[in-house]
């Protein structure tokens, strides 16, 4: 069982099949590590986001206007940063040691917290002022409903991201 702290390096690497492993070059303890779980409820986070804002905001560009673009430029900018970084971590311990010490990783979690927080803050406008109104005339209006979840779901990210670059801060001042 992986240990839950800021590194299993004493585990196995790869997937354990009968008496031998593959797909020894993934390191599994990172992606069960806390910073690991982390980048996946970032992941996690944003494929919503961007499936909501992609299925139902769309078609409804006129009614919600930048907020959507605003929307969906924070999010395809932070899933596409965090799934590189991901990756790049689950394939090489030395990746991990020397992106997480720097200060892109500090600096990208905290304009993606700002991006999140302000497009989210945006979007929850556009909500209240353009598409509720349509809500409550318009049976079957699911962008409102669609759009409210995605905005929510933004304020978590930014508190995830505000989260993880507090924690890649400590990281680049020493404390591990």
């Amino acid at each position: 069982m992986a240990t839950f702290g800021v590194r299993g390096m004493s585990q196995p690497l790869g997937i354990r099949v009968c008496c031998c492993r593959v797909c020894t070059c993934i390191n599994f303890g990172f992606v069960l590590s806390r910073i690991g779980l982390l980048k996946l409820m970032q992941l996690g986070l944003a494929m919503l986001c961007e499936g909501l804002l992609i299925r139902y905001g769309i078609p409804y560009a006129d009614s919600i206007g930048q907020a959507l673009t605003s929307f969906l430029a924070t999010t395809g900018h932070c899933f596409t940063t965090t799934g590189i970084l991901l990756i790049c971590y689950a394939f090489s311990d030395k990746s991990y040691n020397l992106i997480r010490q720097s200060l892109f990783e500090t600096l990208f979690n905290g304009l993606a917290s700002c991006m999140y927080f302000s497009s989210a803050s945006y979007m929850g406008f556009a909500c209240v002022v353009w598409l509720h109104p349509q809500f409550l005339v318009r049976p079957g209006f699911w962008a409102y409903p669609a759009m409210t979840a995605c905005y929510y779901m933004g304020y978590a990210a930014g508190i995830l991201h505000a989260l993880d670059a507090f924690l890649a801060f400590r990281h680049f001042r020493g404390a591990r």
